[in-house]
């Protein structure tokens, strides 16, 4: 199981690149133990933003079962964060996107999730990456 966060101030989203995969994704990762779901959300937006998020919302529980797995992703939404620290090694980039004008290589699913909730079409908290 694990987590994402879509960070959206100014009808922009907040998007990061990894230095050991390609494409764009919205921060996240997976749980540590005794962490709840919002906690990760925090640490995780914070490890790899240097954000402090305030008010989160649920936007939807997610699962993908592609290549043999069974993951689940639980997908909050921040419009309130402010940028405090820097981003870990593992963080190559970091930029704000319009969310009507996506870079070509967002990670399908996060890409499927942004263009969903840009046109209000985010009925259901839970679906399929």
């Amino acid at each position: 199981m694990g987590v994402r966060v879509m960070m959206i101030q100014d009808d922009k989203v907040l998007l990061i690149r990894h230095t050991y995969l390609e494409g764009w994704f919205m921060p996240g990762g997976g749980l540590n133990r005794n962490e709840s779901l919002e906690q990760a959300t925090r640490r995780e937006a914070k490890e790899e933003t240097g954000a402090d998020l305030g008010e989160v919302t649920l936007l939807g529980v997610f699962s993908n079962f592609i290549q043999w797995k069974t993951d689940h992703t639980v997908v909050f939404l921040c419009k309130d964060f402010r940028i405090t620290g820097k981003s870990d090694a593992e963080i190559a980039e970091m930029q704000f996107f319009s969310l009507s004008d996506l870079p070509k290589y967002v990670y399908p699913s996060h890409r499927k999730l942004l263009e969903a909730y840009q046109a209000g079409e985010i009925k259901s908290n839970f679906g399929e990456w």
